[in-house]
């Protein structure tokens, strides 16, 4: 997949995996990228997630990010913090950028081992000989437990090109998930543009992906614009959002030990926010999700979950649907389970649910728990 306009991106194996496999990228723009950030709302916080939040509260652009896989640089206390330093300098200093604030980092991985600094100075002048338009590598390079690259592109009238690039399979719940998020674009739009769209966008999309319930020190979201060619802001914001849901599922497809992908429309909803709770709240919920595993039809554990998002509905009217299956109108439909069941063992389940309430609507994607998720996890470090 190529790069837009202005942007260049490489990939390297530096050895902070001791699979070998590639686990160093770098995303390099010639021009001074406008950009936006959205980031784990954990309390505890990797230092690449807290130094971008700071060099994102100055307003200033930026022209690079690293990504290291492998080690999530997170619990190490001032020597963590010291390293993410090193590694920016190092950045800095490989592309011969002004200054080391126009370089952001990402680390994703294990937390509590230090990041093997020395590995990834030594290999940052080589990555900087290495950049160039395609993606791939730079995909591939930010997985950790992921079984397969997330790669979204969308072209607008004019030319202009959104491309997202994500990483993510575990510890995956709304706000954010353990997920990184790089979304690029040529399109011409202001920052303070850029900026009050991305929340919005975030939300519709990242935000409304769960794997397990767990989030991390280190997820972060970044969209960069390097502002190359003139682009409608409704078509760029159409297109990006597109670009990011379809991320987001494929996140929510590629979760730990997944057999099934679950997608949750809700519509009928009193405004847009309990909409996005009722669906997420479904997607999230555990009993839904090893139902679906054992493609039991157990409607009842989706209507729990509805009820315990807040949202307003009108129970007598509220309705749920299993691969468009009517199973709950205010009281329960007759179906026939075992051809229900039988529905259920497919690639995707979609649960739609109409909250009954109003006009708005909501959708949000996980996947089925298994047990090879729990032997993922157990085994991680071992």
């Amino acid at each position: 997949m190529k790069m837009p306009v202005g942007f260049e991106i490489a990939a390297a194996t530096a050895g902070i995996k001791s699979s070998g496999r590639s686990d160093l990228g770098l995303i390099y723009s010639p021009f001074p990228l406008a950009w936006a950030m959205a980031s784990t709302e954990n309390l505890i916080k990797a230092p690449c997630v807290s130094r971008n939040r700071a060099r994102y509260a100055t307003g200033q652009p930026i022209q690079a990010l690293a990504v290291n896989s492998g080690n999530a640089n997170a619990g190490n206390g001032d020597q963590g913090i010291w390293d993410n330093e090193d590694f920016a300098g190092a950045v800095a200093a490989g592309l011969a950028l002004p200054k080391v604030q126009d370089a952001l980092t990402a680390s994703t991985g294990v937390i509590g081992k230090r990041l093997p600094i020395e590995l990834i100075r030594e290999q940052i002048p080589d990555l900087a000989q290495q950049l160039g338009p395609d993606t791939n590598t730079f995909a591939e390079a930010i997985l950790t437990t992921d079984t397969r690259p997330k790669q979204v592109a969308a072209t607008l009238r004019n030319g202009a090109r959104v491309v997202g690039i994500a990483k993510g399979s575990g510890m995956i719940h709304p706000n954010m998930a353990t997920m990184l998020a790089f979304v690029m674009t040529d399109a011409s739009l202001s920052q303070e543009n850029l900026r009050r769209l991305w929340p919005r966008i975030v939300r519709r999309s990242f935000n409304q992906v769960s794997v397990d319930g767990d989030t991390s020190p280190n997820d972060m979201a970044l969209l960069f614009a390097s502002r190359q060619l003139n682009a409608d802001p409704m078509e760029f914001a159409e297109a990006l959002e597109a670009v990011c849901q379809k991320l987001a599922q494929k996140i929510a497809q590629d979760g730990e030990g997944a057999t099934t992908l679950i997608t949750v429309r809700v519509g009928g909803g009193r405004d847009e926010d309990q909409a996005l709770a009722a669906a997420r709240s479904i997607a999230a919920s555990n009993l839904v999700k090893t139902a679906i595993h054992g493609r039991d039809p157990n409607w009842g554990r989706i209507l729990t979950a509805v009820g315990a998002s807040g949202a307003v509905s009108d129970l007598a009217n509220l309705q749920i649907r299993l691969q468009g299956q009517a199973v709950y109108k205010g009281k329960p439909l007759p179906f026939k389970e075992v051809m229900l069941s039988e529905m259920l063992n497919a690639s995707e389940v979609v649960i739609e649910v109409d909250l009954a309430a109003g006009e708005a609507t909501g959708i949000a994607w996980g996947c089925d728990l298994t047990a090879e998720y729990v032997k993922i996890n157990a085994d991680y470090r071992t």
